[in-house]
């Protein structure tokens, strides 16, 4: 291509190092689409015939249908999607193919095939986690009321619903939808046009392109379009923080169905034997799920590392960017697909929930309330009236409702009989009816919510 210029050709390792047609091909539909409207608006402003144009775009429909068909020849010799498809279009239409290179550079080609790229796999990323919170929701309404402890530092705190933990993953993954949406919104202007760098002499119409790839708007800087990559760095934090997410659930899954908790059951579907224990059942999609987290943060510090040291406008460095974005992609979807179809095949164990729930004086913080709100004392002395009578129940290994009245009122003795009304699991959960509370009729009401927001 630059045989004007060069008398010889490049070294053998540069035969190796340079391309990158085996990663940017994923980019083929995305650089057929910005051809297409680039040579639209070229023959447009009369900048080229409209008969080379309308022989550009017939020429351009014959390669996406070869690519569709898998006869098209990738060559790594031509080292790019974007060289490929041009030589096989000179093939196709002949010299004609050389105008639809006018007004435009590799520069200004690539970034736009990729912003095409990513925007469309911020939707699918929002298409996973739709899934995914939709299994969620079917869980927690099966338990909204479903009693299950709930822990600080891994140690029993207060009972709560099974379904309001499952929607306390519904509101993360929402937040998670939020920041692909936020991506996309930002990442939705044009390049195309800022051509090597500083824009181009021919009279073109950046926003016949923009408007024409669905853009808002061209982008407003020539030197900015061709170098930013803060939108592929956005939606690596994206992916990361989701991902980050998604390891939380899964180890939450890996946990409870372990024999110690045994809190759900994962089938045969999503667990596996071992090679030498008949008994296991191992849990390896979520322990995959939850490893892939890494890779997904690896790559976010890969491209951060690329871009921090690169001064405007455009280094090959940036070749970099694709395989660590498509990587992402590929590990947090496949990662949104499995999570969403373990969590609707999870059976939860209601008895065993309840059972360990018993075993940690989740209700004390009830007993604390009560002594606050009964006998009018401070919340700090009533927290260490509430933590004597832990002691006693521990020392006698009973629940706090089944110690006796006396037991009580030997660390005061002002406790009466009401008390027990607000030591069972279900007075706790029930008078949790803050906003946002486990109560489950608080379930109920943002169960309501979710199902219009989740259709």
């Amino acid at each position: 291509m630059w045989g004007g210029r060069f008398a010889a050709g490049p070294a053998e390792i540069m035969r190796e190092i340079t391309p990158s047609i085996d990663f940017d091909k994923r980019m083929a539909r995305e650089d057929l689409a910005g051809s297409k409207a680039h040579v639209r608006m070229l023959s447009g402003e009369a900048i080229i015939p409209k008969e080379d144009a309308s022989a550009i775009l017939l020429g351009l429909e014959q390669i996406e249908t070869e690519i569709k068909d898998g006869t098209f020849v990738f060559k790594r010799e031509l080292e790019d999607i974007h060289l490929n498809i041009e030589a096989r279009l000179a093939e196709i239409i002949g010299p004609a193919a050389g105008r639809l290179h006018t007004a435009r550079s590799r520069n200004d080609q690539v970034v736009t095939d990729f912003r095409l790229w990513v925007r469309a796999a911020c939707e699918r990323a929002d298409a996973g986690l739709l899934a995914l919170q939709k299994a969620l929701f079917a869980q927690a309404e099966q338990h909204a009321a479903t009693i299950m402890p709930g822990f600080t530092h891994m140690q029993v705190a207060q009972p709560v619903t099974f379904g309001h933990h499952m929607l306390a993953y519904v509101e993360m993954f929402n937040r998670d939808r939020g920041r692909f949406e936020d991506t996309r919104k930002r990442l939705n202007e044009c390049p195309l046009g800022a051509a090597a760098l500083a824009g181009t002499s021919f009279p073109i119409d950046r926003d016949a392109t923009a408007h024409g790839l669905g853009f808002t708007r061209p982008m407003r800087n020539s030197m900015d379009a061709i170098s930013a990559r803060d939108f592929a760095l956005e939606y690596l934090a994206a992916c990361t923080i989701c991902a980050v997410h998604l390891s939380r659930i899964a180890g939450e899954l890996v946990q409870w169905s372990t024999p110690a908790f045994g809190f759900v059951k994962l089938s045969d579907a999503f667990t596996t034997g071992s090679s030498i224990m008949p008994q296991k059942r191992n849990p390896d999609a979520a322990e995959l799920i939850r490893g892939k987290t890494g890779r997904v943060l690896g790559d976010f510090v890969a491209l951060a590392t690329v871009v921090k040291g690169l001064v405007l406008t455009y280094g090959t460095d940036l070749q970099e960017d694709k395989e660590r974005v498509f990587d992402a992609a590929d590990t947090l979807e496949l990662s949104l697909a499995a999570m969403a179809a373990m969590i609707a095949d999870l059976t939860a164990q209601p008895a065993r929930m309840r059972e360990a729930c018993e075993a940690g004086f989740p209700t004390a913080t009830d007993l604390a309330d009560w002594v606050v709100r009964v006998l009018k004392k401070p919340f700090r002395e009533a927290h260490h009236i509430a933590g004597s009578i832990v002691k006693l129940a521990e020392d006698k290994n009973v629940r706090l409702d089944q110690l006796s009245l006396a037991d009580m009122q030997g660390v005061d003795a002002a406790i009466t009989e009401d008390v027990f009304k607000v030591l069972s699991l279900e007075s706790s959960v029930n008078s949790r009816m803050s906003l946002g509370g486990t109560a489950p009729a608080r379930v109920a009401e943002q169960l309501f919510q979710w199902r219009d927001k989740l259709r």
